[in-house]
């Protein structure tokens, strides 16, 4: 048990490196002080421009993969009490947990979409290809980035539920509830502007939606 504490801890720090606070420090910007006030890729891309955004795109993805597949590899000092699967399926609660809920800053970090993206790449790669599909089908019609990421998440648990063997009752459909519940509360602001109709939309991608209205 001492093991999995450690390993989850190291996943949870490692969430706290966020790629917009490395950058931003960089450069010399606090992303929390402009435009949404997020640390993530999208106001990034709002704010600073497409190589900026790529890169906290970057960092924010590759640290779910490194921590759902290298830190549950990480030598045994005992007995295991879980199997390095769900090792894995913790490590990425842990590191999502750090990205949206950093000690280093305050517990105020992001919204947990790219170091969940990494995740699933990384462990539930059949399902990560549906939810970016639907991600970019919703993005298009709409040009919300936070419906599109709505649309993902439900995608992520619709897929464990038809496509595993245990469907939502295995390690993976807890995992993929768990992190579609940390989804909706982290948009949950997003999600009461939507109803009320004042979202911010990003008008640029919504090409479909403006093609259908012709």
């Amino acid at each position: 048990m001492l093991e999995l504490l450690l390993k989850t801890l190291a996943a949870y720090l490692l969430g706290n490196l966020m790629g917009g606070k490395l950058l931003g420090a960089l450069r010399g910007i606090d992303l929390r002080s402009v435009g949404s006030g997020n640390v993530g890729a999208t106001n990034a891309l709002r704010t600073q421009g497409a190589g900026f955004a790529i890169g906290v795109l970057a960092i924010d993805v590759a640290k779910g993969v490194i921590a759902s597949l290298w830190i549950p590899q990480l030598p045994s000092f005992g007995a295991g009490v879980f199997a390095v699967r769900e090792q894995a399926y913790l490590c990425g609660v842990a590191v999502a947990l750090g990205h949206c809920y950093p000690a280093f800053y305050g517990f105020k970090g992001g919204k947990g979409v790219a170091t969940l993206a990494g995740v699933f790449a990384a462990l539930l790669a059949g399902a990560l290809g549906w939810m970016l599909g639907v991600f970019a089908l919703l993005i298009m019609l709409s040009g919300y980035v936070s419906l599109a990421t709505l649309g993902a998440a439900a995608t992520a648990v619709l897929w464990v539920a038809l496509d595993t063997a245990a469907g939502l009752r295995s390690s993976a459909g807890a995992f993929t509830l768990a992190m579609a519940t940390l989804i909706v509360w982290t948009h949950r602001h997003n999600i009461e502007r939507l109803l009320r109709g004042n979202e911010s939309r990003f008008e640029k991608a919504r090409v479909l939606g403006r093609w259908l209205r012709r």
